[in-house]
């Protein structure tokens, strides 16, 4: 049994309001990617009542490590005090990171064909798949022993809701992973704080 995950996407960035893929680049909180930090935090206080006997996994990338300092202090922990875990940065986009959708449909529009049909499988030139992500997060729940809060990113959160949420793998690249709540993950399904 799988202890249960509090997942907190990390806030916003310029990136993603430009549309940007952002896969493994280290593109820091914009102001509103903040504040969605410090929101997830204080829900997540509220729901959670002994939140400090969790364990904080986070992705070393910078959006997320401001995004676990910010919405711990929100939780009334220290910032500081949470695990940095490699295995969970976001899906690398390879040669397509830094561009737009569009910009990628006319770069390399095969290849964005071929991630429309098979989004779960589908490896962009240089870059890994939604598969591929799921073989490098599964040691990391596997590894779990205790109720964790676990700072990542939406393709990781993809990846879970497939791995431990119930969700098929055709429809779970698709899924909409919004920043500023929690999903949470429990007895083989999940749901949004």
């Amino acid at each position: 049994m799988t202890p249960r995950i509090y997942f907190i996407r990390h806030g916003e960035t310029d990136w993603n309001a430009e549309g940007r893929l952002q896969g493994q680049r280290d593109i820091p909180l914009n102001d509103l990617g903040r504040v969605q930090a410090h929101e997830a935090g204080a829900k997540l206080k509220a729901t959670v009542p002994l939140i400090e006997d969790c364990e904080f996994l986070c992705s070393p990338m910078l959006r997320t490590r401001e995004t676990m300092e910010i919405a711990r202090r929100a939780m009334g922990l220290h910032g500081v005090g949470y695990r940095l875990e490699d295995r969970l940065k976001e899906l690398t986009f390879g040669e397509w990171e830094g561009s737009i959708w569009s910009e990628v449909k006319a770069r390399d529009p095969i290849g964005a064909k071929a991630r429309t049909r098979d989004k779960w499988n589908f490896a962009p030139p240089g870059g890994e798949s939604y598969a591929m992500l799921a073989e490098r997060v599964r040691p990391v729940i596997d590894g779990l022993t205790r109720d964790t809060v676990m700072v990542s990113h939406g393709g990781v959160a993809r990846a879970l809701m497939a791995m431990i949420g119930g969700v098929p793998i055709e429809l779970a690249p698709n899924q909409d992973i919004w920043q500023g709540k929690t999903l949470i993950f429990a007895d083989g399904r999940w749901n949004w704080r």
